[in-house]
């Protein structure tokens, strides 16, 4: 695979076989985050679980307290005065039965969550194999199936991610900018990962943190040791 020259300078400061404590790691990936842009921090958490069973998985959200640098577009579903409530906490779309028709007949996906209202799920429902592939769908698990509207307007709005594992038994989030520096970010990473942590499933066994890696969107990956916040 083609490797840039940033990419490749970067590369030489990790050690690829070290585990590096929690404030060094991010110190060097702000060190390699040497994009014109303002870079993604992201981190990618492998555990010891098997997300074919239903009783290891692992999903949740949490709000980062420094949030993630990116502004969410919000669409809610719901009907009667939660409209308007909506509307007032933010929502960029609000509507009943006329977004689910604006979704279907339009294609419309200029949005990046969406909160439904439990009265509505039956009607949303039918737009499971439209919304379930692109990550979509509302998920009481997700805090966006629920009654208290503004809440979840307000909390998206202000920096809940949502973890959950992939195929790969992965969990990938973001942490926010490279602008944020190493204190907001680290901050951003114990939060996420005291979430991770306490989600651990009852039939997990073994090792549960496998591995930790955090990388800038275009830098490589740092290996970080989770070893302090596991106990």
């Amino acid at each position: 695979m083609f490797r840039g020259k940033n990419y490749v300078e970067s590369q030489k400061l990790i050690d690829r076989a070290k585990l590096y404590d929690m404030n060094e790691a991010f110190g060097l990936t702000l060190q390699t985050a040497k994009a014109k842009f303002d870079e993604t921090i992201e981190v990618h958490v492998k555990l010891g679980v098997d997300s074919r069973h239903a009783d290891q998985q692992v999903r949740g959200t949490v709000v980062l307290p420094n949030g993630t640098g990116k502004t969410l577009r919000v669409m809610v579903i719901t009907k009667g005065d939660n409209i308007k409530v909506a509307e007032e906490a933010g929502a960029d779309f609000a509507g009943a039965e006329e977004m689910i028709t604006k979704i279907q007949s339009e294609n419309f996906f200029d949005y990046d969550v969406i909160v439904a209202s439990p009265d509505m799920m039956g009607a949303l429902g039918r737009l499971g194999k439209v919304l379930g592939p692109k990550g979509l769908m509302p998920n009481p698990k997700a805090g966006t199936v629920t009654n208290d509207i503004a809440k979840a307007v307000a909390e998206i709005k202000s920096g809940k991610v949502e973890y959950r594992l992939d195929k790969t038994n992965i969990i990938h989030c973001p942490l926010g900018k490279k602008s944020f520096g190493e204190e907001k970010l680290l901050e951003n990473f114990e939060t996420l990962l005291r979430a991770i942590i306490k989600s651990k499933p009852a039939a997990a066994k073994g090792q549960y943190i496998r591995s930790c890696v955090i990388s800038s969107t275009m830098g490589p990956g740092i290996k970080v040791s989770t070893a302090r916040l596991m106990q």
